[in-house]
């Protein structure tokens, strides 16, 4: 280990990094993992003697004194949608805690993946973006800034809006921005441009954009989305449909959050194109099509092999939770809707249980479960449109429909979801195999006299809905 060069990784759970760790390994890096909430980040256990994870707070700078000093290079894959009014603030606050930290350390190369900004007027998220960049520069290290555009791949946000829309709405009456031309790229391109830059003299002190080889307009990739699947699609754009309009098309028809979809129909106005291919050529990287990017995607998909999704970040929900907080399910104060049943077989149910939700739906009166979701999202919540991002592997952090995976242990035989659902108080829903029965437990803590209401409203649907999930779940 000591012969390895080390590599800080901020962002080490999120979309891009969780698929950046594994080949910075494989190139022989001892790869630092920053991580706010460590019960969210497992990474298997026989990459453990390479791996070292710390947890940071890019908002608390005491916080960022546990990053070691022997690091040779680092990326800063961390930025948010968030929509909050200060958002520019904090974004420019946790990049100069950043930049102080690493001038304390040995690092030679920061490698930021940004978004193009090739406009002077720029949504509020790519100009906090070109501020981040701007800050990160002022540090005594060499810094290389990626700018991306639209990232299609299995699990990405682009490519699941596009899905929802293409595969929902044969007709599609749509906003003006959809005119708005881009230059997708592919996620592998991403991870390629990404690895190769480490280290690369010629790279250093610059910024790039980053593209595939097609320029579209959110309207063509819509359109050839539609061809690859097989799927006519008709789309008639209007120029009457307003920004908030827009967001509530994009929140009601996709899986998105609504501050997500404010924040895309703000960035969708903009031209995002690349200036040219320099970096291509210098690390000798051919891109994607649009095409070939989304059928390597639907191969991800038919292997169920995604790696990471955008819809497990803490962004796709209305929440921004640490597990850590919530994993200690209460008693206190809280209503209890707890049954147990003693199981046929003990494998089949572990099975059952972990591939519940998404596709396979609730085993029982799953009509009810979504007929809940549509009433979350009328009510701004979430819904059961994010799904899940595999089929049958479940780990803390991963969403489940409006569920937040707190805890998942297969060999113990225990899962514990935490409701990211609109509701007036909290809730928990937890299966565990306890000797020879699986216990079911629905755990609610209201919030004032609304949710004791609510509690007592739902009483007649629990006792039919979780009876029948739990026989259904033994059986």
């Amino acid at each position: 280990m000591e012969n390895k060069k080390r590599i800080l990784l901020t962002g080490a759970t999120g979309y891009i990094g969780k698929r950046l760790l594994p080949i910075l390994l494989e190139q022989g890096y001892h790869v630092i993992c920053c991580v706010r909430d460590v019960n969210r980040f497992s990474p298997p256990q026989s990459l453990s003697a390479s791996i070292t994870v710390i947890k940071i707070d890019l908002l608390d700078s005491k916080s960022l004194d546990v990053i070691p000093k022997d690091i040779d290079g680092a990326y800063y894959l961390v930025h948010s949608m968030s929509s909050s009014d200060n958002y520019k603030k904090l974004e420019l606050e946790c990049a100069t805690n950043f930049r102080t930290a690493l001038e304390t350390t040995n690092v030679k190369h920061l490698i930021y993946l940004s978004g193009i900004v090739n406009e002077d007027n720029l949504s509020k998220h790519l100009s906090s973006r070109k501020d981040v960049e701007i800050e990160l520069s002022k540090g005594s290290y060499n810094v290389t800034t990626l700018r991306a555009g639209i990232i299609i791949g299995s699990g990405s946000a682009s490519f699941e809006i596009i899905r929802d829309i293409v595969e929902k709405l044969p007709i599609m009456i749509t906003p003006k921005w959809l005119k708005t031309r881009c230059q997708p790229i592919g996620i592998t391109d991403v991870l390629a441009f990404l690895s190769k830059t480490l280290f690369h003299k010629e790279t250093y002190n610059q910024n790039f954009d980053i593209g595939g080889s097609d320029i579209l307009s959110y309207k063509d990739m819509l359109l050839g989305f539609g061809d690859k699947r097989n799927l006519k699609r008709s789309i008639f754009i209007i120029p009457v449909m307003t920004p908030r309009l827009s967001s509530y098309w994009l929140y009601f028809v996709t899986s998105t959050s609504y501050k997500l979809a404010t924040a895309l129909v703000s960035s969708m106005k903009v031209e995002v194109i690349c200036r040219d291919n320099r970096l291509a050529d210098i690390l000798n990287i051919q891109p994607l099509s649009y095409r070939e990017a989304l059928d390597k995607a639907f191969v991800k998909i038919q292997r169920n092999q995604i790696a990471s999704s955008w819809k497990d970040a803490l962004i796709s929900g209305e929440m921004n939770i640490e597990i850590s907080d919530f994993i200690k399910v209460p008693s206190f104060g809280c209503f209890i809707d707890k049954r147990s049943k003693r199981y046929n077989d003990r494998t089949h149910t572990i099975d059952k249980i972990w591939r519940i939700g998404g596709k396979t739906g609730w085993y029982y009166a799953t009509w009810l479960w979504k007929v809940r979701g549509y009433i979350d999202k009328l009510f701004g919540g979430v819904g059961l449109r994010r799904g899940r991002t595999n089929e049958d592997t479940l780990i803390a952090g991963d969403s489940v429909d409006f569920w937040r995976v707190l805890y998942s242990n297969k060999e113990e035989g225990r899962l514990l979801l935490f409701a990211e659902m609109k509701l007036p108080g909290e809730a928990w829903l937890e299966f565990k195999i306890e000797k020879d029965q699986l216990v079911q437990t629905a755990t609610f803590r209201p919030l004032g006299l609304s949710g004791r209401l609510y509690w007592f409203s739902v009483l007649p649907f629990h006792g039919f809905i979780f009876k029948g999930m739990l026989a259904k779940l033994t059986a």
